[in-house]
């Protein structure tokens, strides 16, 4: 079945953020996350899950392991297991991307 955003699971999140399950598995996660100006997550990590956030459009800054890096358009970053990190929207535009997770990540974030 063709995936959408109009035929997957989405879910609200942080301060005005929004999410769409593309793929929910417990060995995979594929989920589409809008992102509106200046909202951030909060700082975590993950005990078992690895995962890679891809920038579909806007502009995000991440922290990983005390470390920040501005990420644009077509660029991702992956991030291991116990490392540290967030997302943030800095940007006067939406932030567009994919958080791909493997295993499943949702029951596996430990908040710092």
């Amino acid at each position: 079945m063709k995936t959408t955003t109009d035929n997957s699971k989405s879910y609200n999140w942080g301060d005005g953020c929004k999410a769409w399950q593309f793929v929910n598995t417990p060995t995979l996660s594929v989920i589409r996350e809008t992102m509106p100006p200046k909202s951030s997550e909060s700082l975590h990590k993950h005990a078992k899950s690895q995962q890679f956030f891809f920038i579909v459009s806007g502009e995000a800054h991440f922290e990983l392991d005390g470390e920040t890096f501005r990420l644009e358009q077509n660029e991702g970053i992956h991030v291991k297991p116990n490392q540290v990190h967030r997302i943030s929207n800095s940007g006067s535009d939406d932030l567009e991307l994919l958080v791909i997770s493997e295993p499943h990540s949702h029951a596996d974030r430990i908040d710092i």
